[in-house]
């Protein structure tokens, strides 16, 4: 387990869509047309992640354009989809942004995360995620993919850092 300390060092947080934001599930109606839920508090947490200056990414294999969508929603700017090879854009998205693998978290769930998991500087998983993945995991989250999981991480990296207390204020007048 990472310690607070460690945990303050973050300001980068990349993360899979399929198994972490989502419950893994994908529909299709009779048309052919995907549809995936995702959970309202974890795009609160992403835009409080993002309120503090942090920057927010999405690193997927599978390419859609209701991913997008809410990415748009949510003014997420760093969405990669349709990368088997996560490690790689990760590595270069990690040089873009100028930040060392120290300063990223990586949420993942299955097996594809793993390499990114291991060169990241917090590796995270969700509640429901391959047994491969909690065992290099320095954070799994108590909640399930699709449940929640995503805001749980950011508010225990906020208050590690000193900085939900200040952003409940909006809240709590």
């Amino acid at each position: 387990m990472k310690t607070e300390q460690q945990l303050k060092g973050i300001s980068v947080l990349l993360c899979d869509v399929d198994g972490v934001l989502t419950d893994g599930g994908i529909i299709y109606d009779n048309e052919g047309i995907e549809s995936k839920r995702f959970h309202i508090r974890d795009g609160l947490g992403i835009k409080l992640w993002q309120k503090v200056g942090h920057r927010f990414g999405l690193i997927t294999g599978r390419s859609s354009h209701v991913v997008q969508l809410r990415a748009n929603e949510l003014g997420i700017d760093i969405v990669r989809q349709g990368f088997d090879d996560k490690l790689q854009v990760a590595k270069q998205l990690i040089r873009d942004l100028g930040v060392t693998p120290d300063e990223v978290c990586f949420v993942g769930d299955d097996l594809p995360d793993l390499p990114v998991m291991q060169h990241v500087g917090l590796a995270a998983c969700v509640a429901d995620a391959a047994e491969e993945l909690k065992q290099v995991a320095h954070v799994v989250t108590h909640l399930r993919g699709g449940e929640g999981a995503v805001r749980e991480l950011i508010e225990r990296l906020l208050k590690a850092q000193g900085r939900w207390t200040e952003l409940m204020q909006k809240y709590l007048e």
